[in-house]
């Protein structure tokens, strides 16, 4: 319990707090407002996706070399406040006007800003906590707890306000945004540094790498078996549930409006499941190791996916979608797990946005627009089969060729 009595972890926790609420509040129903508001069809709704998709890998390498560079610096997290601040004014007067009279010159122009303040801003907040967490001496899902948690109740009240107006959900992230920039100007970390319980010297490389130590990860074969996996499963976490699932989900009501309402609802509630595993995550983490955590989630995602394809009754596919709160705790903190015990724990921030993320939008770009063409040409069945087949054969093969290596440790808490 002294987790709790660190300032770092509430500063930290602020930060994830805030801006997950920030993007909860427009993201959870951005597919939607594509379709219903603006009434774009399948096909650019998968180009837009995939657009924004390359534009954050630019971001996320990046982001990455730099965060890796300046380590516990806030100076990239101040230039993704100022984007979130802006969101608001951006979306209503600039993209959506846009969208409706000039495609393409709106996914050129949105896909960087989207990217610059949300799609690539989520995981570099998320390594820069990772980092401080265990630089500050605390599990780093107490800390994902407030992010989820955040997500769950803005996505409750993104809901009710999208029904009215979705301009307002546009300001009210604008808001977050500012808040956001006060807690990045208000932390002042304060790094524990910890003793080894012998009291001998050990020798450590620098703090700081080197770009040549940065750019050797690609040299590493179990960096690409890693990406192979990412790119083959994660993909599918962006074309599933913010591509498809959104109107997939709100099309078995009859009216749309209510519809919406019990999307955010359902999508709430889910999310605060989440945070509650983000707790409990770890455990069963250090318990059976990372590697086989990464495939019980890719499992899980095989299952919801599918069942989905054959599955008509609202009930049981709100249940599919609460099996998400399970899917990515054990998803986003392995895979952290898996990095530090895998890789130099120097080079987190790269990995997790390069070989993460950036991995995993690779497969959004390749697949999001095929996806999307498939399904103006088919059904939601036939697209959830293709998906679910080809996370299964890619989770076969992984379970050969990630490593079993299970060098972590419970992090200590002061």
């Amino acid at each position: 319990m002294k987790t709790y009595k660190n300032a770092n972890y509430w500063f930290l926790s602020s930060y994830l707090f805030t801006f997950f609420v920030a993007w909860s509040l427009w993201w959870s129903f951005y597919a939607i407002w594509l379709k219903s508001k603006l009434n774009l069809s399948g096909q650019d709704i998968g180009f837009i996706y995939a657009a924004n998709s390359a534009a954050a890998m630019m971001f996320m390498i990046i982001y990455g070399i730099l965060q890796d560079k300046l380590q516990t610096s806030k100076v990239v997290l101040t230039f993704q406040s100022i984007i979130m601040i802006f969101i608001g004014p951006f979306m209503i007067y600039i993209y959506e006007p846009l969208l409706q009279k000039h495609f393409i010159l709106a996914v050129i122009i949105g896909a960087p800003v989207l990217s610059a303040g949300f799609i690539s801003g989520c995981p570099l907040i998320e390594s820069f906590v990772e980092r401080m967490s265990r630089l500050c001496h605390f599990e780093y899902g107490a800390s994902r707890f407030w992010g989820s948690l955040g997500y769950a109740a803005a996505t409750f009240v993104a809901g009710i306000v999208f029904s009215i107006n979705p301009h307002i959900n546009f300001w009210l992230s604008s808001i977050m945004g500012m808040i956001f920039l006060l807690v990045n100007w208000l932390f002042k970390p304060k790094v524990i540094v910890s003793v080894p319980a012998d009291n001998t010297a050990k020798a450590v490389p620098a703090a700081i790498p080197t770009f040549q130590e940065i750019f050797s990860l690609y040299k590493l074969s179990k960096f690409w078996l890693f990406v192979l996996f990412i790119v083959g499963t994660f993909s599918f976490y962006t074309i599933y549930d913010q591509q498809l699932f959104p109107n997939f989900y709100t099309g078995f009501f009859s009216n749309t409006e209510v519809g919406y309402r019990v999307y955010g609802y359902l999508n709430s509630f889910q999310v605060f499941l989440e945070s509650s595993c983000m707790i409990i995550a770890p455990y069963f983490i250090y318990k059976i190791g990372a590697k086989r955590i990464l495939l019980i989630a890719a499992c899980i995602m095989i299952t919801r996916i599918g069942l989905s394809a054959t599955m008509d009754n609202i009930y049981v596919i709100s249940l599919l979608k609460l099996l998400h709160a399970i899917e990515i705790p054990l998803f986003v903190l392995a895979m952290f797990k898996y990095i530090v015990a895998n890789f130099d724990p120097r080079l987190s921030a790269t990995l997790y946005l390069v070989g993460f993320n950036i991995s995993s939008n690779i497969g959004v770009i390749v697949l999001s627009t095929p996806v999307g063409k498939l399904f103006d040409k088919t059904s939601y069945s036939t697209t959830f089969y293709v998906l679910a087949a080809i996370i299964l054969t890619v989770t076969a093969i992984s379970a050969f060729t990630l490593s079993p290596k299970r060098d972590i440790q419970p992090v200590m808490t002061y």
